[in-house]
């Protein structure tokens, strides 16, 4: 019988700045952590909407991570501060929504913290797989659009996701 164990998908958006590149210094360093995540690279963790996280989520993520440098050391001066913001918020509608604390992750690491980052993505991996599939597409009422669902969640919190000039 072959096992069965439970894998789930991870998506994490890694700054290309510090999170990416301590991605790549695991790999050439042959830090070895799960295969289980899929790595998207955007230019800052400030640049991570909670609608991407909502969307992967809804087609069919188990968990999201956002990674970035960290506070006071962004390349974009204060975005990782805007991503606290808007991680806090999105945390709040997951809660509501009925979406394990667990299965998002913010978490800072340095172009030179591969090992910690390594480290993050495993214990994610241990975190999401114990709490077993999200199935959160298969828990969607179809009465409505789910993409015009999410726009108008965004919607709602608009002003706590804006970062004051």
């Amino acid at each position: 019988m072959a096992d069965e164990r439970f894998e789930p998908k991870i998506v994490a958006f890694l700054c290309n700045w510090c999170s990416y590149r301590a991605a790549d210094l695991a790999g050439t360093a042959r830090i070895t952590y799960e295969p289980n995540v899929r790595m998207l690279r955007v230019m800052c963790s400030g640049r991570v909407d909670p609608q991407f996280v909502l969307k992967a989520l809804s087609l069919g993520a188990d968990g999201v991570m956002i990674a970035g440098c960290h506070p006071g050391e962004c390349h974009y001066l204060e975005q990782n501060y805007k991503t606290m913001r808007r991680f806090a918020m999105l945390k709040h509608t997951l809660k509501a929504l009925g979406v394990e604390d667990a299965r998002v992750r913010l978490q800072w690491a340095s172009a030179a913290e591969g090992t910690r980052l390594a480290n993050a993505i495993n214990e994610m991996v241990e975190q999401v797989r114990a709490l077993g599939p999200l199935n959160w597409k298969d828990n969607w009422v179809e009465e409505e659009d789910i993409d015009a669902a999410l726009d108008r969640l965004v919607e709602e919190h608009a002003e706590a996701m804006e970062v004051p000039a």
